[in-house]
């Protein structure tokens, strides 16, 4: 698997409500700024699913991101398996600096380890921009 974290200086509470509300993930998932959100849907139960359309901003490319969930423990763990099979597990863990969220991947075959664990740290990182400039 791979592995990527970042601290994010909040409560857990609102660091769970803005990995988790659809409205919000649309505004943080993206690793790059040529890249957005348009789409996401989200119901965070053992065996529903989530769907998060990404896309380039001029139009040229999009995909469905999704996966069912397999263990969802409130403001502590989301584990998933996505549609192709692959495993995902989120955890949350509060320390000094705030919530620390780390995030584990089987990789995919298509592109590089290196390339999928620098795309899956940048949306992390703008997650944790994100959450940290939000008044909610």
């Amino acid at each position: 698997m791979i592995t990527v974290q970042n601290t994010i200086n909040a409560s857990i509470e609102k660091v769970w409500e803005l990995w988790t509300a659809p409205e919000h993930v649309m505004k943080w998932n993206n690793a790059s700024e040529d890249w957005h959100t348009p789409f996401a849907e989200n119901d965070l139960k053992v065996g529903k699913k989530f769907k998060y359309t990404m896309a380039s901003k001029d139009g040229t490319m999009r995909f469905d991101f999704e996966g069912i969930y397999t263990n969802v423990v409130n403001h502590s763990l989301i584990e998933y398996e996505m549609a192709d099979r692959r495993k995902v597990k989120i955890v949350f863990e509060k320390d000094a600096k705030g919530i620390k969220v780390i995030e584990s991947f089987d990789p995919e075959t298509e592109n590089s380890e290196e390339m999928q664990k620098n795309g899956w740290q940048a949306i992390l990182d703008n997650f944790k921009k994100y959450v940290e400039n939000s008044t909610l």
